[in-house]
């Protein structure tokens, strides 16, 4: 039996104006609330699952290179994602702030379901967290039209999996184009 191949939409990812209220959002309340808004823009920015960025260790920070080293799940090759300077500053300042006893060598010593309830107080819309790594892979794709380097930023260790965002942008840019 053929398994039926995962049908991207815009319910599951952050469209341009959605996109821009999230950062408008975060941007509001990285000062008061930074762990959470990191954690957000690492999502958008890292395109890493819930699950992956979780995970993320004290160690995990790489100052010399400012990037992030994010362990794969699921299957997925781990990779190392540079970060804009603005959030690298945000990472380290995070990570000064933690003791390493505390928070178990964790950069985000929460829950899923915590995870799940910050969403819900930032998402600009509803939309679940993972339609954060849709959206940095369809703005990654959209910018590079670079298959190869789409996949590695996600992890996937078969390139038909990220395909589904180089189909989607094609079908849908082609479609524009001949209808209107």
């Amino acid at each position: 039996m053929r398994q039926q191949r995962y049908q991207l939409n815009k319910t599951k990812y952050l469209v341009e104006p959605e996109h821009d209220r999230l950062c408008y959002i975060l941007d509001s309340f990285i000062d008061q609330d930074q762990r959470n808004c990191v954690l957000i823009y690492l999502a958008l920015l890292t395109g890493g699952r819930a699950t992956e960025l979780l995970n993320i260790r004290l160690e995990d920070v790489n100052e010399y290179d400012e990037s992030l080293y994010i362990r794969g799940i699921k299957g997925s090759d781990d990779r190392e994602i540079p970060l804009p300077s603005w959030l690298f500053k945000h990472v380290l300042q995070l990570k000064g702030s933690l003791d390493p006893q505390k928070c178990s060598g964790l950069m985000f010593p929460i829950s899923y379901s915590r995870l799940v309830q910050v969403w819900h107080l930032y998402r600009p819309v509803h939309k679940k967290f993972h339609s954060l790594r849709h959206t940095f892979a369809i703005r990654l794709y959209k910018k590079t039209k670079d298959l190869r380097l789409l996949q590695v930023a996600l992890g996937h260790r078969n390139v038909t999996n990220t395909m589904i965002y180089a189909d989607y942008l094609y079908s849908q840019t082609e479609l524009r184009r001949l209808i209107l």
